[in-house]
């Protein structure tokens, strides 16, 4: 079965194919046999209340120099036999927002959109985390300064942060007494004005914060310990951190057993855990990343597993969209 896949993402121009998780997911659609769709930035919109977007017919190929053909774009409608591939980066702001809101008018219209669109809305990544205490560090969100403060003071040291960041941005580190944390506080709430997360330290990071993959509920066997380096305390790679892929261990599958699946019966269909230790720290539901890495350590083919799922997917609801597609935007 030939489909059309959509992609809603950053800039094609400016990714770097070693590392990009969404261009993965496209060599593997192309691979397939499957029409590719860019959607151009900005492009989702509404007429006449039926969902469509400005895209271009698009070709892959995995070159460095050379990784993407892109044909005239025009204007189509979002609808059955269509999936759509919602990749773009945080932050969730109201453009964010007001993307899955037309990508769930797509939705009801027929379309697969990977991941749901409501789910989007829902799951901040880093409150998504406490939907599963049994699996977290002791953590408080709070807008009050005061309250993180005596956090900080009760566990000795701890980690402060958004909840809208990405890339490990804006994250502290702070101890009881350290004289900056009044400040970091401030400017972390804007005076009040914001939620703050405080999370206990977790010392096993400087082995790794550990992403783990799940397609449709289950987890990847593998995943990539981010680990630290330097004098810098954070694994994210896009703070320097070095990727080392790992097997998973026993309390890597009981976390991925307690959260998979309820992202399963959510429509999270792509999805990646931030695990430090024991702890689980974030769920990602936006764009995970960390497919290219682990494709290349383990000769793996992580996107063809999301494919797969999506196929088999398609063919189960292909009856019931028999009826035709949406009309033209």
């Amino acid at each position: 079965m030939s489909l059309d896949v959509v992609v809603v993402m950053d800039p094609i121009e400016s990714i770097s194919i070693a590392k990009d998780s969404t261009f993965a997911m496209l060599l593997e659609a192309q691979r397939r046999g499957h029409r590719l769709h860019y959607v151009l930035p900005g492009g989702l919109a509404m007429r006449d209340g039926v969902a469509g977007a400005r895209m271009s017919p698009l070709r892959v190929r995995d070159d460095p120099r050379d990784w993407f053909e892109l044909e005239p774009p025009s204007r189509r409608a979002l609808g059955a036999g269509d999936v759509v591939l919602m990749r773009k980066d945080p932050p969730f702001d109201a453009d964010f927002l007001h993307d899955t809101q037309i990508l769930g008018v797509a939705q009801r219209a027929g379309a697969n959109v990977v991941n749901d669109p409501q789910g989007l809305r829902d799951l901040n990544e880093k409150l998504a985390a406490l939907d599963f205490p049994q699996c977290c560090p002791p953590t408080l969100v709070s807008r009050h300064a005061p309250s993180l403060k005596a956090f900080v003071q009760e566990h000795g040291h701890a980690v402060l942060k958004p909840l809208d960041g990405m890339g490990g941005r804006s994250i502290f580190r702070a101890s009881a007494g350290d004289p900056n944390v009044n400040v970091i506080l401030e400017t972390l709430t804007a005076g009040g004005a914001h939620h703050a997360m405080a999370q206990r330290y977790l010392p096993e990071i400087v082995d790794g914060d550990k992403r783990i993959l799940l397609v449709d509920g289950v987890p990847v066997d593998y995943c990539l310990a981010r680990i630290p380096q330097g004098d810098e305390f954070r694994g994210n790679l896009a703070a320097g951190g070095r990727g080392e892929g790992r097997p998973l261990t026993d309390r890597d599958r009981w976390i991925a057993a307690q959260v998979g699946p309820a992202m399963h019966a959510r429509g999270m269909r792509f999805v990646g855990l931030d695990v430090i230790g024991d702890y689980l720290t974030e769920v990602n539901v936006t764009s995970p990343t960390c497919i290219r890495e682990l494709d290349a350590q383990f000769g793996l083919n992580i996107a063809g597993l999301l494919f797969d799922a999506i196929e088999a997917g398609q063919a189960r609801s292909a009856p019931a969209e028999a009826g035709g597609a949406a009309p033209p935007a």
